[in-house]
């Protein structure tokens, strides 16, 4: 059965600290006891499964749920859908191999087209609309692709805003929700938002939700901490997006004003994870002097969020933040969707590197941000 993550995400008034197991990037922090239940409850599980699969044979009754296996580290392009919708993704003839995403079960059909959500901007960073398809160009390790689906959107988002909370963030607080708050009234109806506070820990304050009252009183949880664990934060919110949101086009909002200092997850493996399937959009908002010692922070950011097809700012004073998150706010209203069926044979766990053109007939050098790549996954891997 999948699991009801909001069940078991951690509580506020819960303060020991538990130190998160590997590879399981949620928002759940389990105690040791807790820990051994549940593996026997799994346990128990399938032994019951396997006696209900012994007596009915070896087919499945149609209808019937299958169990995920998936490997957390196999992923693929940004986002698909399942239904008819902006990242569109095309069922196999073939049985689909059961698979798992990073520590939750669920049913995932075994996605052909890779989808991308980019943005067309010109040599001054404006935007760019009203490009047709035969403006664009994909490439996938350097080979020309046939594109499957074009279309430009404004479509209903799943928007994660992460917040550092750590002591230096405190006196920058209040202007920062001011700023994100109007980000959150720019929505449309069907968007869905959920809130993350972080510091040396990420705490889930306000699951997804279209409540601006819940979401200000999420925002006002400020509770210091002398660490960030910045890196985890990320992780566990893409998981988080990945699993429970219903709504295929995702970002995150990532505000902060230092470095990583107290995660388990590496660089790498943030950028990994951001690649797997129905990863979301990363954009950064940091508070960062741009000197020598602070220059490695910089480009972490720059790597985390360009990789995904979203952008970095580092603002030099809090009156610039509202301007940002306006344009933050119209650039994921606006985005073009381009699909198509990768002509490179499928293998575990390979990098694809892509790159997209736009070229709107004129002189003008156009520059396409979407994700840079994604990882395979072979059809035979369980």
């Amino acid at each position: 059965m999948p699991v009801n993550l909001v069940a078991a995400l951690r509580v506020r008034s819960s303060r020991k600290s538990v130190r998160k197991p590997c590879y399981v990037p949620r928002f759940v922090y389990l105690r040791r006891c807790d820990a051994r239940a549940f593996v026997i409850q799994l346990a128990v599980a399938a032994a019951l499964l396997a006696g209900a699969a012994a007596q009915e044979g070896t087919s499945a009754p149609a209808g019937a749920p299958q169990v995920s296996t998936q490997q957390p580290a196999a992923v693929s392009s940004g986002p698909s859908a399942n239904s008819p919708g902006p990242a569109s993704s095309q069922e196999p003839d073939t049985a689909q191999e059961p698979d798992t995403a990073a520590g939750g079960f669920v049913f995932r059909k075994e996605v052909e087209e890779v989808a991308l959500r980019a943005i067309v901007v010109d040599q001054q960073n404006h935007l760019i609309s009203g490009l047709n398809r035969d403006a664009f160009s994909i490439y996938e390790d350097g080979k020309l692709q046939q594109m499957t689906s074009f279309h430009q959107e404004n479509a209903p988002l799943a928007l994660g805003i992460l917040i550092d909370n750590s002591g230096s963030m405190r006196p920058k607080r209040q202007k920062v929700n001011e700023a994100v708050l109007n980000l959150v009234r720019s929505s449309t109806p069907g968007d869905e938002v959920f809130v993350v506070n972080f510091g040396d820990q990420y705490y889930l304050d306000q699951d997804f939700t279209d409540d601006v009252g819940k979401l200000t009183a999420a925002l006002n949880k400020v509770e210091t901490r002398g660490t960030t664990a910045l890196y985890d934060a990320i992780v566990a919110s893409a998981a988080h997006v990945r699993q429970d949101a219903k709504i295929q086009k995702r970002v995150l909002l990532v505000v902060t004003d230092g470095r990583d200092n107290a995660s388990q997850d590496t660089l790498e493996e943030t950028m990994r994870q951001l690649q797997r399937e129905n990863g979301p959009v990363v954009y950064v908002i940091a508070f960062i002097d741009e000197n020598a010692a602070a220059s490695s922070t910089i480009r972490a950011l720059q790597a985390i969020s360009l990789n995904s097809g979203g952008a970095a700012y580092f603002p030099r004073g809090l009156d610039e933040v509202g301007a940002i998150t306006k344009r933050i706010a119209y650039d994921i209203r606006y985005q073009y969707v381009i699909g198509y069926k990768s002509s490179n044979p499928k293998t575990e766990h390979t990098y694809h590197k892509i790159e997209v053109e736009a070229n709107n007939g004129s002189r003008q050098q156009l520059r396409v941000r979407t994700r840079t790549g994604y990882y395979s996954q072979s059809p035979q891997s369980q």
